[in-house]
């Protein structure tokens, strides 16, 4: 009776785990890849997770956006790309800056470096997994 109680346990337990790393169906095995959990976005699944995830770095972006006084002064504008990893302990690491003028860059970099830890990192196939991220930075004055 101890066995039978303990395998249907385990009949049961097996499809609830299977649906966070992924599905089986006879002999095709899907992964699922989860963006990193902001902080916030923890009762979110799937595309919506993925859509809060986008909306939260959105907003820090713009909250913690500055246009360096000097570059403004001096009219520099330019595209800067951010590269970076949510790393698997769901902190920022940043790749690789590139594109108009070093201040501007200092300030894209010093944006991005803000992020806060991730709630949850990344994860494929039920493992954490580092996950990367392009943000473009656009810096316009406004003057001619």
């Amino acid at each position: 009776m101890k066995k039978l109680l303990f395998f249907a346990l385990l009949l049961t337990a097996i499809p609830v785990s299977a649906q966070e790393w992924g599905t089986v169906d006879k002999n095709k095995v899907t992964l699922k890849e989860i963006a990193p959990v902001w902080e916030g976005c923890q009762a979110q699944q799937g595309a919506a997770l993925a859509a809060c995830f986008n909306q939260k770095l959105t907003q820090h972006v713009v909250k913690n956006y500055k246009y360096p006084p000097e570059a403004y002064n001096k009219n520099m504008q330019g595209r800067v790309i951010v590269e970076f990893l949510i790393d698997t302990e769901g902190m920022v690491a940043i790749q690789k800056v590139s594109g108009g003028d070093p201040l501007l860059q200092e300030e894209a970099r010093r944006n991005i470096s803000l992020i806060p830890k991730m709630a949850k990192p990344g994860m494929f196939a039920g493992k954490p997994k580092a996950t990367k991220y392009t943000v473009p930075f656009d810096f316009k004055t406004g003057k001619k």
